[in-house]
């Protein structure tokens, strides 16, 4: 699989961009209005159909280093897992160059809470507490005692994306895979770009990067998701047990709740020079 990171010019967004699909409309927009699915990854569809999967490694990679400007090329219907986490997005827009925009960027501020819940649980925008960007807390709970319950809460700059959340790898349970495989799912992971847990252990022979590795991944989903709502947000998150269709939900119901945020102006940053490849073999 091939993946090509190029510069957009101002007020672009981020953009993927099917190469492999010549016959119709294969320029997807990475916002809110073009989720299809969110089972285990983010699915974005356009109007023709035409899908890109897990987008939330990357998304999360551009929002955590404050990327708004960027043409994602890929010669394939998903993103690459490469190693489950956001680090290897994140070492090849570092090594592109990163450069402030002279264009002012868009910034929603939250006004009022807005709040969603799919039963037990629950995730919230809430406005700022003196920190001028996206305070993520999140709690997850899990029966495996390898898990168990985990809380995490992250002021959002780039140097904490990186020194906290992007090396942190997506997870999943051994007891779980035969059944995600048999609904055509998870074919491509494997301990090399998955943490494995099962029965109170995790599998994989080099362990944990981090103690709490499992709530810093699903720190990392979040950014990737929030980034979505088509800006970068200035509030709260605020969420027990989020997932893809927790935090989609939570944008769709920023976005049908205007009275709730304002729009502010601040700078951005895009992609210094271009193209520049990543290539990686594709998952599965």
């Amino acid at each position: 699989m091939r993946v090509v990171l190029s510069p957009a010019p101002a007020n672009t967004g981020i953009l993927f961009v099917r190469t492999d699909v010549t016959d119709g409309e294969n320029v997807i927009r990475a916002h809110a209005d073009s989720v299809a699915e969110t089972r285990n990854a983010t699915t974005l569809r356009n109007a023709a159909g035409v899908e890109i999967s897990t987008v939330e490694h990357l998304m999360s990679a551009c929002m955590g280093l404050g990327v708004d400007n960027l043409i994602v090329e890929v010669d394939g219907c998903e993103l690459p897992i490469l190693d489950g986490s956001s680090a290897p997005f994140v070492q090849v827009l570092l090594n592109a160059g990163l450069r402030a925009s002279s264009a002012p960027q868009r910034v929603i501020r939250i006004l009022e809470p807005i709040e969603v819940r799919m039963g037990a649980k629950s995730a919230a925008l809430l406005p700022s507490e003196g920190f001028d960007g996206l305070d993520l807390d999140v709690t997850i709970r899990f029966a495996d005692a390898a898990i168990g319950v985990q809380r995490r809460r992250v002021l959002l700059t780039p140097d904490t994306f990186l020194s906290e959340l992007a090396d942190a790898r997506t997870f999943g349970f051994l007891a779980d895979v035969e059944v995600m495989r048999a609904a055509g799912l998870g074919r491509g992971a494997s301990m090399d770009n998955t943490l494995v847990v099962d029965a109170g252990r995790v599998v994989n022979p080099e362990g944990l990067r981090f103690d709490d590795e499992f709530v810093r991944h699903k720190l990392l989903d979040a950014v990737g998701d929030l980034s979505l709502a088509g800006a970068p947000i200035c509030g709260r998150f605020v969420a027990d047990q989020p997932g893809h269709a927790l935090n989609a939900s939570l944008v769709r119901a920023l976005l049908d709740t205007p009275e709730a945020w304002r729009w502010e102006i601040e700078t951005g940053v895009e992609l210094e020079r271009a193209p520049l490849r990543a290539m990686a073999a594709a998952a599965g």
